[in-house]
Protein backbone atom coordinates (compact mmCIF):
# COMPACT_ATOMS: atom_id res chain seq x y z
CA UNK A 1 0.00 0.00 0.00
CA UNK A 2 1.10 3.80 -0.77
CA UNK A 3 0.56 6.58 1.37
CA UNK A 4 0.66 10.27 0.68
CA UNK A 5 1.94 13.29 3.64
CA UNK A 6 -0.82 16.18 3.97
CA UNK A 7 1.24 19.24 4.39
CA UNK A 8 -0.55 22.20 6.82
CA UNK A 9 1.34 25.05 7.39
CA UNK A 10 -0.73 27.13 10.39
CA UNK A 11 0.22 29.56 13.49
CA UNK A 12 1.13 27.97 17.10
CA UNK A 13 -3.18 28.50 18.40
CA UNK A 14 -4.16 26.03 15.41
CA UNK A 15 -1.64 23.67 15.26
CA UNK A 16 -3.22 21.33 17.96
CA UNK A 17 -7.10 21.57 17.24
CA UNK A 18 -5.75 21.33 13.31
CA UNK A 19 -4.07 17.72 13.84
CA UNK A 20 -6.87 16.35 16.07
CA UNK A 21 -9.61 17.19 13.59
CA UNK A 22 -7.35 15.80 10.71
CA UNK A 23 -7.66 12.85 12.92
CA UNK A 24 -10.82 12.72 12.94
CA UNK A 25 -11.25 13.47 8.98
CA UNK A 26 -9.67 10.76 8.48
CA UNK A 27 -5.57 10.99 8.74
CA UNK A 28 -3.69 7.73 9.86
CA UNK A 29 -1.03 9.54 11.55
CA UNK A 30 -0.56 13.51 12.28
CA UNK A 31 2.83 15.03 13.39
CA UNK A 32 3.73 18.93 14.31
CA UNK A 33 7.21 20.06 12.93
CA UNK A 34 9.09 23.48 12.73
CA UNK A 35 8.15 25.23 9.57
CA UNK A 36 11.61 27.40 10.13
CA UNK A 37 13.44 24.29 11.26
CA UNK A 38 17.12 25.04 9.26
CA UNK A 39 16.61 28.75 9.67
CA UNK A 40 17.63 31.29 12.21
CA UNK A 41 14.09 31.48 13.41
CA UNK A 42 14.37 27.67 14.45
CA UNK A 43 12.69 27.23 17.54
CA UNK A 44 13.92 24.21 20.10
CA UNK A 45 11.35 23.16 22.56
CA UNK A 46 12.39 21.42 25.17
CA UNK A 47 12.45 21.30 29.23
CA UNK A 48 13.66 19.80 32.60
CA UNK A 49 10.36 18.14 34.57
CA UNK A 50 8.25 21.28 35.41
CA UNK A 51 9.35 23.29 32.90
CA UNK A 52 8.28 21.43 29.85
CA UNK A 53 6.51 23.25 26.85
CA UNK A 54 3.31 23.50 27.34
CA UNK A 55 2.53 22.83 23.90
CA UNK A 56 4.32 20.66 20.76
CA UNK A 57 3.72 23.19 18.62
CA UNK A 58 5.90 26.35 16.74
CA UNK A 59 5.09 29.86 16.74
CA UNK A 60 5.44 28.95 12.44
CA UNK A 61 4.07 25.37 12.73
CA UNK A 62 4.01 22.28 10.16
CA UNK A 63 1.41 20.16 10.36
CA UNK A 64 1.53 16.63 8.74
CA UNK A 65 -1.14 14.48 8.15
CA UNK A 66 -0.39 10.98 6.54
CA UNK A 67 -3.26 9.12 4.33
CA UNK A 68 -3.38 6.43 1.65
CA UNK A 69 -2.49 7.19 -1.66
CA UNK A 70 -5.69 7.04 -2.60
CA UNK A 71 -8.00 8.79 -0.04
CA UNK A 72 -9.88 12.01 -0.89
CA UNK A 73 -7.09 14.15 0.07
CA UNK A 74 -8.89 17.84 -0.79
CA UNK A 75 -12.53 16.14 1.74
CA UNK A 76 -10.00 15.23 4.88
CA UNK A 77 -8.52 19.24 4.61
CA UNK A 78 -11.94 20.40 4.02
CA UNK A 79 -13.41 18.51 6.51
CA UNK A 80 -10.76 19.64 9.71
CA UNK A 81 -10.79 23.03 8.56
CA UNK A 82 -14.58 23.47 8.96
CA UNK A 83 -13.94 21.74 12.04
CA UNK A 84 -12.02 24.22 13.39
CA UNK A 85 -13.61 27.44 11.95
CA UNK A 86 -10.55 28.12 9.78
CA UNK A 87 -10.41 30.03 6.15
CA UNK A 88 -9.41 27.48 3.39
CA UNK A 89 -6.57 26.32 4.11
CA UNK A 90 -3.50 25.93 1.66
CA UNK A 91 -1.95 22.36 1.40
CA UNK A 92 0.73 20.26 -0.08
CA UNK A 93 0.82 16.77 -0.90
CA UNK A 94 4.03 14.55 -0.63
CA UNK A 95 4.09 11.05 -1.97
CA UNK A 96 5.64 8.77 0.94
CA UNK A 97 8.02 6.33 -0.92
CA UNK A 98 7.94 2.09 -0.30
CA UNK A 99 10.21 1.31 2.09
CA UNK A 100 11.45 -1.56 4.35
CA UNK A 101 10.53 0.53 7.48
CA UNK A 102 11.55 -2.58 9.63
CA UNK A 103 15.47 -2.38 8.21
CA UNK A 104 15.48 1.41 7.55
CA UNK A 105 14.60 1.85 11.42
CA UNK A 106 17.75 -0.95 12.23
CA UNK A 107 19.97 0.76 9.87
CA UNK A 108 19.93 3.59 12.04
CA UNK A 109 21.22 1.77 15.24
CA UNK A 110 24.72 0.60 15.09
CA UNK A 111 26.67 -1.04 17.71
CA UNK A 112 27.98 1.49 20.26
CA UNK A 113 31.49 1.28 21.92
CA UNK A 114 31.91 2.65 25.36
CA UNK A 115 34.63 2.84 27.88
CA UNK A 116 37.50 0.43 27.20
CA UNK A 117 35.52 -2.75 26.61
CA UNK A 118 31.94 -2.35 26.60
CA UNK A 119 29.44 -2.63 23.36
CA UNK A 120 25.80 -2.27 23.13
CA UNK A 121 24.51 -4.27 20.00
CA UNK A 122 20.87 -3.97 18.79
CA UNK A 123 19.80 -8.01 18.28
CA UNK A 124 19.94 -7.72 14.56
CA UNK A 125 23.60 -7.20 14.92
CA UNK A 126 26.64 -9.55 15.80
CA UNK A 127 29.28 -8.33 18.56
CA UNK A 128 31.96 -6.57 17.19
CA UNK A 129 34.00 -8.08 19.73
CA UNK A 130 32.71 -11.20 21.74
CA UNK A 131 35.10 -11.23 24.02
CA UNK A 132 33.93 -7.51 25.78
CA UNK A 133 31.61 -6.86 27.83
CA UNK A 134 27.99 -7.32 25.40
CA UNK A 135 25.21 -5.61 26.34
CA UNK A 136 22.03 -6.96 23.75
CA UNK A 137 19.81 -3.93 24.26
CA UNK A 138 17.60 -2.73 20.93
CA UNK A 139 15.86 0.86 21.08
CA UNK A 140 12.43 1.25 22.83
CA UNK A 141 10.07 3.36 25.07
CA UNK A 142 12.83 3.29 28.35
CA UNK A 143 16.09 5.98 28.11
CA UNK A 144 19.18 4.21 28.23
CA UNK A 145 20.62 2.29 25.09
CA UNK A 146 24.01 3.65 25.68
CA UNK A 147 24.10 6.82 23.55
CA UNK A 148 23.61 9.44 25.28
CA UNK A 149 26.82 11.48 26.73
CA UNK A 150 25.06 10.83 30.46
CA UNK A 151 24.65 7.08 29.72
CA UNK A 152 28.14 6.53 28.96
CA UNK A 153 29.49 8.67 31.27
CA UNK A 154 27.98 6.77 33.78
CA UNK A 155 28.95 3.16 32.23
CA UNK A 156 32.66 4.31 32.10
CA UNK A 157 32.58 5.21 35.73
CA UNK A 158 31.63 1.26 36.92
CA UNK A 159 34.03 0.06 34.45
CA UNK A 160 36.65 2.20 35.60
CA UNK A 161 35.58 1.44 39.57
CA UNK A 162 34.56 -2.06 38.93
CA UNK A 163 32.04 -3.05 41.47
CA UNK A 164 33.09 -6.53 42.05
CA UNK A 165 31.11 -8.28 44.85
CA UNK A 166 29.35 -5.02 45.92
CA UNK A 167 26.00 -4.01 46.15
CA UNK A 168 24.86 -1.28 43.15
CA UNK A 169 21.48 0.78 43.52
CA UNK A 170 20.30 2.14 39.85
CA UNK A 171 18.28 4.69 40.38
CA UNK A 172 16.18 6.10 37.79
CA UNK A 173 16.82 2.83 36.44
CA UNK A 174 15.22 3.59 32.57
CA UNK A 175 15.96 0.55 30.37
CA UNK A 176 18.24 -1.18 33.05
CA UNK A 177 21.51 -0.83 31.24
CA UNK A 178 23.21 0.62 34.15
CA UNK A 179 22.48 -1.74 36.50
CA UNK A 180 23.02 -4.24 33.45
CA UNK A 181 26.86 -3.51 33.41
CA UNK A 182 27.10 -3.49 37.06
CA UNK A 183 26.26 -7.00 37.34
CA UNK A 184 28.33 -7.88 34.52
CA UNK A 185 31.23 -5.88 36.08
CA UNK A 186 30.98 -8.68 38.79
CA UNK A 187 28.83 -6.65 40.90
CA UNK A 188 27.12 -9.20 44.08
CA UNK A 189 23.74 -7.21 44.62
CA UNK A 190 22.07 -4.85 42.08
CA UNK A 191 18.84 -2.99 42.11
CA UNK A 192 16.75 -1.47 39.85
CA UNK A 193 14.15 1.41 40.94
CA UNK A 194 12.25 4.00 38.55
CA UNK A 195 9.53 5.83 38.51
CA UNK A 196 7.41 4.51 34.98
CA UNK A 197 6.41 0.84 34.77
CA UNK A 198 7.40 0.54 31.55
CA UNK A 199 10.47 1.24 31.99
CA UNK A 200 10.55 -1.39 34.81
CA UNK A 201 8.70 -3.98 32.22
CA UNK A 202 11.91 -3.24 29.86
CA UNK A 203 14.43 -3.53 32.50
CA UNK A 204 13.25 -7.17 33.61
CA UNK A 205 13.20 -7.65 29.55
CA UNK A 206 16.39 -6.25 28.94
CA UNK A 207 18.17 -8.13 32.14
CA UNK A 208 16.52 -11.72 31.03
CA UNK A 209 17.50 -11.74 27.87
CA UNK A 210 21.47 -10.33 28.82
CA UNK A 211 21.41 -13.53 31.75
CA UNK A 212 21.52 -10.79 34.36
CA UNK A 213 19.95 -11.59 37.85
CA UNK A 214 18.74 -7.83 39.31
CA UNK A 215 15.60 -7.08 40.67
CA UNK A 216 13.88 -3.76 39.24
CA UNK A 217 11.15 -2.29 40.96
CA UNK A 218 8.31 1.09 41.42
CA UNK A 219 9.72 2.85 44.42
CA UNK A 220 7.09 1.95 46.51
CA UNK A 221 7.33 -1.66 45.71
CA UNK A 222 10.76 -1.24 46.85
CA UNK A 223 10.01 0.41 50.06
CA UNK A 224 7.73 -2.53 51.11
CA UNK A 225 10.43 -5.54 49.78
CA UNK A 226 12.50 -7.42 51.75
CA UNK A 227 15.38 -5.87 49.90
CA UNK A 228 14.65 -2.71 51.18
CA UNK A 229 14.80 -4.55 54.85
CA UNK A 230 17.65 -6.47 53.88
CA UNK A 231 20.10 -4.09 51.92
CA UNK A 232 19.46 -0.58 53.28
CA UNK A 233 22.80 1.02 52.02
CA UNK A 234 24.68 0.19 48.55
CA UNK A 235 27.98 0.36 48.13
CA UNK A 236 27.38 2.65 45.17
CA UNK A 237 24.30 4.67 44.00
CA UNK A 238 23.80 5.65 40.48
CA UNK A 239 21.38 7.94 39.32
CA UNK A 240 21.68 9.50 35.92
CA UNK A 241 18.30 11.80 35.63
CA UNK A 242 18.01 15.58 35.73
CA UNK A 243 19.70 18.01 37.50
CA UNK A 244 16.12 19.48 39.45
CA UNK A 245 14.93 15.98 40.96
CA UNK A 246 18.53 15.07 41.34
CA UNK A 247 18.37 17.91 43.66
CA UNK A 248 15.04 17.11 45.39
CA UNK A 249 16.13 13.82 45.53
CA UNK A 250 19.53 14.71 47.64
CA UNK A 251 18.59 13.31 51.50
CA UNK A 252 17.35 9.98 50.09
CA UNK A 253 20.10 9.05 46.99
CA UNK A 254 22.80 10.44 49.97
CA UNK A 255 20.52 7.91 52.68
CA UNK A 256 21.26 5.26 50.04
CA UNK A 257 24.95 5.10 50.14
CA UNK A 258 26.66 3.07 52.86
CA UNK A 259 29.30 4.17 54.72
CA UNK A 260 32.86 4.54 52.40
CA UNK A 261 30.30 3.87 49.23
CA UNK A 262 30.14 5.91 45.95
CA UNK A 263 27.82 8.28 44.90
CA UNK A 264 27.48 8.49 41.17
CA UNK A 265 25.01 11.41 39.32
CA UNK A 266 24.65 12.38 35.95
CA UNK A 267 21.83 14.14 33.77
CA UNK A 268 23.50 17.37 34.66
CA UNK A 269 25.09 20.16 32.62
CA UNK A 270 28.32 21.43 33.12
CA UNK A 271 26.20 25.16 33.82
CA UNK A 272 24.53 22.91 36.79
CA UNK A 273 27.12 21.31 38.35
CA UNK A 274 27.73 23.52 41.14
CA UNK A 275 23.80 23.59 42.26
CA UNK A 276 23.88 19.83 42.21
CA UNK A 277 27.35 19.59 44.74
CA UNK A 278 26.00 22.54 46.66
CA UNK A 279 21.99 20.53 47.25
CA UNK A 280 24.79 17.11 48.23
CA UNK A 281 26.95 18.91 50.28
CA UNK A 282 25.60 18.34 53.58
CA UNK A 283 25.75 14.62 52.77
CA UNK A 284 29.16 14.09 50.85
CA UNK A 285 31.25 16.13 48.95
CA UNK A 286 30.66 15.67 45.36
CA UNK A 287 33.18 16.94 42.36
CA UNK A 288 32.74 16.52 38.67
CA UNK A 289 34.75 13.21 37.52
CA UNK A 290 34.24 13.28 34.00
CA UNK A 291 32.43 15.67 31.49
CA UNK A 292 31.38 15.01 27.37
CA UNK A 293 29.83 17.03 24.88
CA UNK A 294 28.53 19.89 28.09
CA UNK A 295 26.93 16.93 30.00
CA UNK A 296 29.13 16.06 33.15
CA UNK A 297 29.30 13.00 35.82
CA UNK A 298 29.50 14.06 39.37
CA UNK A 299 31.09 11.54 41.67
CA UNK A 300 31.78 11.12 45.63
CA UNK A 301 32.52 9.04 48.69
CA UNK A 302 30.56 8.80 51.94
CA UNK A 303 32.25 9.80 54.99
CA UNK A 304 32.59 6.57 57.60
CA UNK A 305 29.75 7.45 59.76
CA UNK A 306 25.79 8.36 58.78
CA UNK A 307 25.75 10.55 61.83
CA UNK A 308 23.27 13.27 60.93
CA UNK A 309 21.85 12.00 57.55
CA UNK A 310 18.58 10.23 56.57
CA UNK A 311 18.63 6.44 57.10
CA UNK A 312 16.85 6.15 53.78
CA UNK A 313 14.46 7.07 51.60
CA UNK A 314 11.85 9.63 53.51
Amino acid sequence: MSWTEIVIEVARRHAESLSDALMESGALSVSVEDADEGTEAEQPLFGEPGMEPTEAAWEHSRVVALAEAGADHAAIVAQAQAACALPQLPYTLRPVAEQDWVRLTQSQFEPIHIGKNIWVVPSWHEAPDPAALVLELDPGLAFGTGSHPTTRLCMEWLETHAPQGSSVLDYGCGSGILAMVAKKLGAAKVIGIDIDPQAIESAHYNAERNHCEIDYYLPDQFAHSADAADRPLFDIVVANILSSPLKLMAPMLAGRVAPGGALVLSGVLDRQADEVVAAYAPFLKLSVWAERDGWVALAGTMAGAHEGQPAGPQ
